[in-house]
């Protein structure tokens, strides 16, 4: 993840916003199945970042994708490989979107989770939780969802989140773009009642970000019943607004949320960075996210 727009907070509510933090109650976090799938999450990172770097185009990430696929077919899932070409400010680059579909098909009440997988363009950079978090915790729900079968439900990995050169005049979000674009065309937006994109979210100190610029109605959505869990201290909310994959969805119709938390160590210092490694995360991070998403998301298929 490349970019973008710094947290920023909105007028008095700064001080209000230091003195919630203040009171934060201990963090909580999950235990017994959800315990043992935040460790599958983390196992599955763990597994991506030995691979090495991986941005678009790179060697790293095509095996990485594959491992992926092949993962993904042994579920009862139907899995779909979009391969395209992009014209980036360094040369033509093929990328991958991978989509993962259980469930059957229900129109309008689809919920997609969503996540990039590549890694920033940076020598030796290993990006354990940019790009290797979102991906990890995308295999273990898909893992999940292929036990519980909770209905109709999309999980979207998407190549060239990060920009090749700097985030700006387009050079970034690819997949995610491509995606968006496809589904508006061809009227699959119509299908889908939310999508969570979820991205920096395996960080050892979890503090999501209460984004805004996602659609206002599913971030409440997803706090509450995140409050009702007891993980008010990973889910506060502090205000801020962050370019991401779910922006072009967003445009395209859908109500979409972003899941990140932007303040990787201190003063965000190992984000983008070699400190940016497997020892700053959690497998208890990864467990809190995904037991909030799979109450949403069951949350929201009943609605």
């Amino acid at each position: 993840m490349s970019r973008r727009i710094a947290l920023r907070l909105l007028g008095s509510a700064a001080f209000l916003l230091a003195s919630a933090c203040a009171q934060q109650p201990a963090p909580r976090y999950p235990s017994g199945e959800f315990a043992a799938l935040g460790e599958r999450a983390m196992e599955w990172t763990r597994r991506f970042v030995e691979l090495g770097p991986r941005p678009a185009g790179s060697s790293a990430l095509a095996a990485q994708h594959e491992l992926i696929v092949r993962a993904l077919a042994r579920l009862s899932c139907e899995v779909e490989v979009d391969s395209f070409v992009a014209p980036t400010p360094v040369g033509a680059l093929r990328m991958r979107n991978i989509v993962a579909r259980f469930g059957p098909p229900s129109p309008g009440a689809t919920v997609v989770v969503s996540g990039h997988y590549d890694t920033h363009r940076m020598n030796g950079f290993l990006g354990a939780n940019d790009g290797g978090s979102s991906a990890g915790l995308l295999m273990a729900l898909a893992e999940r969802i292929d036990q519980i079968e909770p209905g109709p439900v999309w999980l979207a990995f998407f190549d060239g989140e990060e920009s090749t050169v700097e985030w700006r005049d387009g050079d970034h979000t690819y997949g995610s773009r491509r995606l968006a674009g496809q589904w508006a065309a061809d009227a699959t937006v119509r299908r889908i009642r939310a999508l969570i994109n979820v991205d920096m979210i395996g960080d050892a100190d979890l503090q999501l970000v209460y984004e805004g610029n996602s659609d206002s109605r599913l971030r409440e959505t997803v706090w509450t019943i995140a409050r009702e869990l007891g993980y008010s201290s990973v889910f506060r909310r502090r205000p801020g607004y962050i370019e991401d994959d779910h922006i072009p969805f967003l445009r395209a119709g859908v109500p979409s949320l972003n899941l990140i938390d932007f303040d990787y160590g201190p003063g965000n210092s190992y984000w983008h960075t070699a400190a940016d490694a497997l020892d700053k995360l959690d497998a208890r991070s990864f467990a809190t996210v995904l037991h909030v998403l799979e109450v949403a998301i069951k949350h929201i298929l009943a609605e």
